[in-house]
């Protein structure tokens, strides 16, 4: 498939499913029970007149469907409204907090690639004792929830010890990457365990393959062959883990940042969506969606470069 055709199709794809997954994004606030102006009103009696300004205000009595397609219209021109909760443009709200929530992502990352890749590797090569004690760490890790090692590192290294900051996420880029450190680590541990596990696997079943077995008959160093036969052979199927290990950063965001109070726009979706900030919710949903199409079109992209057995557009290998 050409690249231009790929192009399109992939964003005619990522345009229907964002237009699908904001009707769904909208609709799903209105499902749950109470709503904006019984926040606003903060169990007061009011006034049918006051009542009938704050529905006006925020078009609450207007069909589903009219404030739908207000509100799609208001979002393709980069307006997210107003939020409830903290009475200001949704777009400055997220412009202050992303920031944040992206360096901890890629903080994270950086993490859970480093130590995940080294792991997976370690055990596959060297096997024995190695192989059953990364199995070992890797089982606890992966059944580790992201919020309960944030509690437990917080506990540790932040309470007991005091060498990292326990809520916050600092002034400054320094300061930030300090106080974002526990954080990172709690948001990667799931992570690490399941990337070891599978960058072991692939190396394994690399390491059975035919090539290795020829390679190594011609005389090539075991070091080589490990290096451009096996682990460069295993990069494709652990770059299409990649892509759903960044849309699960994306998703515990959300407690991590809850259990430090770091202040992003994953506390911040946790705090509309308990006070029925519809505009805050909507947009943060509408954000998290679109991220996740488009590191999943990176992973589409990065993929035949990685293995030629892959063609533009499909992550099957050849046989």
């Amino acid at each position: 498939m050409s690249f231009v055709r790929f192009a399109v199709r992939r964003l005619a794809e990522m345009a229907a499913t964002l237009l699908a997954a904001s009707f769904v994004v909208f609709g799903a606030m209105y499902l749950a029970p109470g709503s904006p102006a019984s926040f606003l009103l903060a169990g007061r009696s009011a006034s049918p007149e006051a009542l009938a300004a704050i529905n006006a205000q925020y078009h609450l009595d207007d069909p589903f469907l009219v404030r739908y397609f207000r509100w799609l219209g208001e979002v393709a021109q980069g307006d997210f409204g107003r939020s409830i909760t903290y009475r200001t443009d949704v777009s400055r709200l997220l412009a202050d907090r992303l920031p944040v929530t992206l360096l901890l992502i890629a903080m994270a990352l950086v993490v859970v690639v480093a130590v995940g890749l080294l792991l997976g590797r370690i055990a596959a090569v060297r096997g024995g004792a190695t192989d059953s004690t990364v199995l070992v760490t890797t089982t606890f890790a992966v059944g580790t929830p992201s919020f309960v090692a944030a509690v437990l590192l917080q506990g540790l290294f932040a309470v007991q010890l005091g060498w990292f900051p326990s809520s916050g996420a600092g002034d400054g880029l320094g300061d930030m990457l300090w106080h974002l450190t526990l954080p990172a680590v709690a948001l990667a541990l799931y992570l690490i365990g399941m990337l070891a596990r599978v960058t072991r696997s692939a190396m394994l079943e690399a390491l059975d393959s035919e090539h290795v077995t020829v390679a190594r008959s011609r005389g090539v160093p075991e070091r080589q062959v490990i290096r451009r036969h096996v682990f460069r052979n295993s990069l494709g199927t652990v770059l299409t883990t990649g892509g759903l290990i960044v849309s699960t950063l994306l998703v515990c965001t959300i407690l991590v940042e809850t259990a430090f109070s770091i202040g992003g726009i994953g506390q911040l979706l946790e705090l509309s969506t308990t006070t029925k900030d519809f505009p805050t919710v909507q947009a943060i949903s509408l954000i998290i969606v679109a991220l996740f199409m488009i590191v999943n079109l990176i992973v589409d992209l990065l993929l035949p470069l990685v293995d030629p057995r892959v063609t533009l557009g499909s992550r099957r290998s050849a046989a």
